[in-house]
């Protein structure tokens, strides 16, 4: 049962994490994240759809991590990599959510995109099937080179960006404060989420001890 109520968290994490990603996509002129600056370049660039291209690099992302360090490669790190894409062309595609207005409203509208992001990161990482592609790139490339894994987020992002930019993608004031909105959310809702799966699996372990102690 705790198998599959940590999987049932990893998908609806998705879910937010896609929505949020999709949200922050319809307002992309005050500024995404910088993974989705290339997605969004590489769409304007070369066609497909953004989610397309999101799966294209999550995929890449994985090979490189499995050859680097295979650790940080599960199954949930594969799912990752083709249901985010999914989701996002899913959710853009139903054409449900916001459009920019142009007004302060857009900035109310990027930052619910922003809260869904870290809450659903939180969320699918918390559930401990495998993390994201990018988080496994970043963490093998680490390991391997021995920098700390803030310098090569920023040395990986910076890059991502610049790359996105040549392409078109749009950069604005909020690509730039978008990690530093996000990162404390997905710490929070991280922990939380833990701390909850954590404590609502206890019985179930304290079960499983005394039926082998019968």
């Amino acid at each position: 049962m705790n198998y599959v109520m940590r999987w049932a968290i990893f998908v609806v994490g998705l879910m937010f994490f896609s929505l949020g990603i999709s949200v922050t996509i319809n307002v992309q002129h005050l500024g995404i994240h910088p993974w989705d600056v290339l997605n969004v370049g590489l769409y304007e660039k070369y066609g497909f759809t953004i989610g397309t291209w999101n799966i294209v690099c999550g995929i890449i992302l994985v090979i490189i991590s499995y050859i680097l360090d295979k650790r940080y490669i599960k199954l949930g790190t594969f799912l990752n990599a083709l249901l985010v894409g999914s989701f996002v062309d899913l959710f853009l595609w139903l054409d449900f959510l916001p459009g920019a207005a142009h007004t302060w409203v857009d900035v109310v509208i990027l930052l619910i995109g922003i809260i869904f992001m870290g809450f659903g990161g939180g969320m699918y990482n918390a559930a401990g099937v495998g993390s994201g592609p990018r988080d496994g790139f970043m963490l093998s490339i680490s390991d391997k080179t021995g920098f700390p894994i803030r310098r090569v987020r920023i040395v990986t992002e910076t890059s991502v960006l610049l790359i996105g930019l040549l392409l078109g993608g749009p950069v604005f004031i909020f690509t730039f404060l978008f990690t530093f909105i996000q990162s404390p959310l997905f710490q929070y809702f991280f922990l939380k989420i833990s701390a909850l799966l954590n404590h609502m699996e206890k019985p179930s372990d304290e079960n499983k001890k005394a039926k082998s102690a019968g």
